[in-house]
């Protein structure tokens, strides 16, 4: 009897020390990188990372190819002061076919997500984003790139369009995490076939997707 006694004074010790808090302390975590989240905020500065010693540069590893990618652009980033890439990407051209209705209708809604707030709605120059003479609106002086009536724009090949919306060109940051090739050769059909459209005529498929899209 005694030793029965004994013995549940003991597991009642023992119960109540591991229900305290008193030196309470974690174990050890085997490959903390997969058990703790590293996310990464949409437009956070890479220096938040960085001063924790973690390198990210928001590209694919070289040599694989991002989930929902059509195809891998060929060309790199051109080296400051150079501009070989973005001549040479004059030659590409868009892989996608004639856009269905339905695709015409998304690369419309993709434009309007990631290009209106600068370019326009109507492809004007006039986004929410750009400070006018007069002080309304945004917060950016710089004028973005009006696409419609401009010959630059409207004379500008696919495939360097494709390279300055995924490397990004002046004032305007690449939209290469934002947007998969995919999804980027979409808007530029939609703008190719806007500014055909302005000029009464047909660009590359877009043009005749938009025009069934609204029948």
């Amino acid at each position: 009897m005694k030793k029965l006694s004994i013995i549940a004074v003991l597991v009642l010790a023992v119960v109540a020390w591991s229900c305290s808090d008193v030196r309470r302390e974690p174990g050890r975590v085997y490959m903390p990188d997969m058990a703790y989240s590293r996310a990464y905020e949409s437009y956070a500065p890479h220096d938040t990372l960085a001063s924790q010693g973690i390198f990210y540069n928001a590209k694919p590893v070289p040599g694989t190819i991002k989930r929902g990618e059509l195809f891998p652009f060929p060309l790199e980033k051109d080296k400051q002061g150079d501009t070989a890439n973005y001549v040479a990407s004059k030659k590409i051209v868009n892989p996608l076919p004639v856009l269905t209705p339905d695709q015409f209708k998304e690369a419309e809604r993709l434009y309007l997500v990631n290009c209106g707030i600068c370019h326009g709605a109507k492809l004007d120059g006039a986004g929410p984003l750009h400070k006018r003479s007069d002080g309304t609106d945004g917060p950016y002086a710089a004028q973005p790139a009006i696409l419609l009536g401009n010959p630059t724009y409207e004379n500008m090949p696919e495939g360097q369009m494709f390279y300055s919306v995924t490397y990004g060109k002046n004032q305007m940051g690449s939209y290469a995490s934002q947007l998969s090739t995919t999804q980027r050769w979409m808007v530029i059909h939609y703008i190719k076939a806007k500014q055909a459209e302005a000029k009464g005529g047909s660009a590359s498929g877009g043009a005749k997707a938009d025009s069934t899209a609204k029948k």
